[in-house]
């Protein structure tokens, strides 16, 4: 099953850091954040990743393609042809397709112009700045038992996001404005999608917050995985380094890698 992550967006909220870079590619410790995300999906051995570029996409695929050059130790031989040894090379078992959807293309639009190289099978989906603990493995299996088009992970992270109404059998029935008050459930990505939501999205100007997922709610195709364990989003440089202070204990809490 592949893994769609969505790394287009501006990140305004933190420009502090994004008017230089993708917000996915704001370390946490010494690596981008969409590391951290695709190091939790590869611990499950979900190896396969479609990233969604756009704002600065360009610097996610100068990433990659020198990805050991960050992960490995190298000599320079200037006296021999200017000669590059790798030592250590250190790798992932990745592959990786970066695709450019656009600088302005909302989230469903993205999804819709990845769908190519997706084909006709379910596949995952997440935001490329939110990391969590999730047990991929057990979300994969519920999506599978329940035989819905959709599921997401539904987190409660206090009073600032969106809320879901959730039925007693976790069906999402609406999407609800944003509250003061904590409790309520929210949409924290870690998604699986059958590829039969391609025809709910019309094009580059679709949000998938919106149309797709308010019609599968009221279709009764969309599901909620209730995750309590950890979960944080990026959203705020106050975000940035809370993660930041949880990368330098023992054992950051979504880290399940180490």
């Amino acid at each position: 099953m592949k893994v769609v992550i969505l790394a287009g967006g501006y990140g305004t909220r933190i420009s502090e850091e994004s008017h230089l870079r993708p917000k996915p590619m704001i370390e946490i410790g010494d690596r981008p954040i969409l590391w951290h995300i695709m190091k939790i999906y590869s611990h499950y051995g979900y190896n396969e990743f479609i990233i969604c570029l756009g704002y600065r996409g360009y610097m996610i695929k100068e990433y990659f393609a020198d990805y050991f050059l960050h992960s490995s130790d190298i000599t320079f031989d200037f006296t021999d042809n200017n000669r590059m040894i790798v030592h250590q090379n250190t790798t992932e078992p990745w592959r990786v397709t970066l695709v450019d959807t656009g600088l302005d293309t909302m989230t469903g639009g993205r999804i819709k112009r990845v769908q190519e190289y997706i084909g006709d099978e379910p596949f995952m989906l997440t935001y490329g700045d939110g990391v969590a603990d999730v047990h991929i493995p057990s979300l994969v299996q519920y999506h599978h038992d329940h035989g819905r088009e959709a599921t997401l992970t539904a987190i409660q992270p206090g009073g600032r996001f969106g809320v879901l109404e959730l039925s007693d059998i976790n069906e999402i029935r609406s999407f609800a404005e944003k509250r003061s008050e904590d409790g309520g459930w929210i949409n924290g990505g870690f998604m699986v999608l059958s590829p039969s939501v391609f025809s709910r999205i019309e094009g580059d100007r679709t949000v998938l917050e919106r149309e797709p997922l308010e019609s599968l709610a009221q279709d009764g195709q969309l599901l909620a995985y209730r995750h309590s364990g950890f979960w944080q989003c990026m959203d705020t440089k106050r975000d940035m380094d809370l993660l930041e202070s949880l990368w330098k204990q023992d054992k950051p809490p979504w880290a399940v890698w180490l």
